[in-house]
């Protein structure tokens, strides 16, 4: 059994402390069938910490943190069987696209690939590069793989460990956990730009304090070009916050997390719904992590609140949202995690709860839903070798 947990916040009854509490029945939960379609094994990839994406054919694409085979035991360190990989998944058959551990080009890739129509993936690297600051890098359509930006830290920005959006025109945005400015360990991280041939632009740096920092996750882009997103850290109650930033790199936080019912720490981004509405995530906050909807006036609702119990906790992976206004992702607790749906009613299902082994356990990542709803992820851990899986539910 299950509780949902419903509070609104409009912003002054934020800064007040005021709350608005609703308490609905509790739902039952239903687990749906679950299937196993891949364990890494190491040389084909160790601990998948990304989303998947999938082509017109139904492949399915993806990185693993470590594993590959080169690299290993430096600079990726022993027992990881590499620094990372980039691969290719056809009905249970695995193709590593790409190794990473060589000099320069960029080690330990955590995001989801972007896919073009062209057929050319595109994705981030938490390290390595030229300055071992990370990278952003292009695997084309015939395989050749490039490092399109190598992060130098600084201004520039470092530890990019988010998955990239696109504009109409091809040019990708992402962010940096760290670099930029600011009084954070290391910086506060930033929000950049690089065209399809490779040119960065810094778009913005975060200063910590009330203006936000620490960036654990990526964007969503609306049709105007506008960025949103999160910080981990910083806005008016110092517990994180949600932001906008115009194509002229003009920012504004669209909401400060107060550290009380409404959540703190986002360690996920947003995403957007045809009204503008935004939905997100924070790993703190009501019982064990919240789901929240940001409308265009800054009225926070608290969609549902983590138990800690079967319904899951602390969820750390990004939300999709379906035609019909479901929400869906993954947790990584209680227990070896769950895959769940929310109604726009507030009704929580648990989809899938992991037991560990050869299931899997762990899941960090969000979800790809095909045309027919069924979703798609990746574990870290379990698996026929302990070293992560990709599964499949069925929705």
């Amino acid at each position: 059994m299950t509780q949902m947990h419903k509070l609104i916040f409009g912003p002054a009854l934020v800064a007040t402390g005021l709350v608005l509490a609703l308490l609905s029945a509790p739902r039952a939960a239903q687990a749906n069938a679950e299937r196993i379609l891949y364990s890494f094994g190491g040389a084909d990839g160790n601990k998948p910490a990304g989303a998947l994406i999938a082509d017109a054919r139904g492949n399915l694409y993806g990185t693993t943190t470590y594993g590959g085979g080169v690299g290993d035991p430096a600079p990726c360190g022993f027992g990881t069987d590499g620094c990372g990989t980039v691969f290719k998944l056809t009905k249970g058959r695995i193709r590593v696209l790409h190794s990473f551990g060589t000099a320069g080009d960029g080690i330990a890739p955590s995001c989801r690939p972007l896919l073009d129509a062209a057929g050319n993936l595109y994705g981030t690297t938490d390290g390595g590069g030229a300055s071992f600051f990370g990278t952003v890098f292009k695997l084309a359509a015939d395989n050749t793989y490039s490092v399109l930006h190598s992060f130098t830290g600084g201004n520039d920005g470092a530890g990019p460990v988010s998955d990239l959006v696109a504009d109409a025109s091809g040019n990708l945005y992402g962010t940096t956990s760290a670099g930029g400015t600011g009084n954070c360990t290391g910086g506060c991280g930033t929000v950049f730009k690089i065209t399809p041939d490779g040119q960065k632009t810094l778009l913005y740096a975060f200063k910590g304090g009330t203006d936000g920092g620490v960036l654990k996750s990526g964007l969503a882009i609306d049709a105007q070009g506008n960025l949103y997103g999160t910080t981990d850290l910083g806005g008016a109650f110092a517990g994180g916050t949600v932001f906008k930033i115009t194509p002229a790199g003009e920012k504004t936080i669209l909401h400060s997390f107060s550290g009380g019912s409404d959540g703190y720490h986002p360690y996920t981004g947003v995403v957007l719904d045809a009204a503008g509405n935004l939905y997100g995530t924070t790993f703190d906050g009501g019982v064990c992590g919240n789901i929240f909807k940001l409308t265009p006036e800054g009225v926070v609702t608290v969609l549902y609140s983590f138990t800690c119990g079967t319904d899951g906790a602390n969820p750390v992976a990004d939300l999709i949202l379906d035609a019909e206004g479901n929400l869906y992702s993954t947790t990584p607790g209680n227990g070896f995690g769950s895959v769940y749906k929310l109604a726009p009613d507030g009704t929580i299902t648990t989809l899938h709860s992991f037991v560990g082994g050869s299931d899997g356990s762990s899941p960090v990542a969000g979800l790809f839903m095909d045309a027919r709803g069924n979703l798609y992820g990746t574990t870290t851990l379990g698996g026929a070798s302990g070293k992560g899986t990709v599964f499949k539910v069925i929705n």
